[in-house]
């Protein structure tokens, strides 16, 4: 069984910042690609930000020079430094993970549970 674990979502008046973590926990071999997705009131959900094995990233236009999105390898963990927050980024965010378990062996798309993010004075 694996989990994404998100964690860092809240209220924010614009311009401030917060930070989103996701920590993949279980029975894990291998963990690639990571990204954070957000899904705002009645859109799509969209990618914000992605981070490979390797260490490259990218993002959406609409957070280039304001989001960050880094990892911790050891701790299966990536995180989503947001930074001159607008209302627009106001969305529930989501953490997605490429695993292969160790059960299965077998690459597998895996999703956390959703952490709000609300921008507004």
């Amino acid at each position: 069984q694996v989990q994404l674990v998100e964690s860092g979502g809240g209220l924010v008046q614009p311009g401030g910042s917060l930070r989103l973590s996701c920590a993949a926990s279980g029975s894990i071999s291998s963990v690639y690609g990571m990204a954070w997705y957000r899904q705002a009131s009645g859109k799509e959900r969209e990618l914000v930000a992605g981070i490979t094995a390797d260490g490259s990233t990218n993002y959406v236009d609409s957070v280039k020079d304001r989001f960050t999105i880094s990892r911790d390898y050891a701790k299966n963990t990536v995180y989503l430094q947001m930074n001159k927050l607008k209302p627009e980024d106001t969305a529930a965010y989501y953490c997605h993970a490429l695993v292969v378990p160790t059960i299965t062996h077998a690459l597998s798309r895996y999703w956390g549970q959703g952490t709000q993010v609300t921008v507004s004075s």
